[in-house]
Formats: structure tokens, C-alpha cells, sequence
């Protein structure tokens, strides 16, 4: 996938949830997440088409 320079952070991120939370970035094919407090640390990466599914499993579970 490279080095994306794409990264941007969820629209539900605003004051009081702005340092917690992840930052996506997107290519033709893959998807990559990263924590938005440590950028420069390790990156979680899905085939586009898996991304969806896995957001809809997170929405699934109950809060913690």
C-alpha cells in the first residue's frame, strides 16, 4: 500500500473526542487505520471491500 498521505479523521470527532480517536486513509485498494495520537505508529490495513464489513461488526458489539 505504501505510505498513504491521505489520512483524515472521522466527522464525528469534534471538541472533547478529538485526541480519541483513529484516522483512516484510502487507495484504489485497500483501506489503512491508524490511532490519530500516535501517527506515526503501526497502521491497520483491509482490502476495500472488507472495510465495510468490518465497521458494521464494530457497530455491532455492545459499548464497552
Amino acid at each position: 500500500m505504501g505510505i498513504p498521505d491521505n489520512w483524515r479523521k472521522s466527522s464525528y470527532s469534534g471538541p472533547g473526542d478529538g485526541d480519541s480517536c483513529v484516522e483512516i486513509a484510502t487507495t484504489f485498494t485497500r483501506v489503512a487505520i491508524r490511532d490519530s495520537k500516535i501517527p506515526s505508529g503501526a497502521t491497520l490495513t483491509f482490502p476495500s471491500e472488507a472495510f465495510t464489513p468490518f465497521i458494521e461488526a464494530l457497530k455491532a458489539q455492545p459499548p464497552a
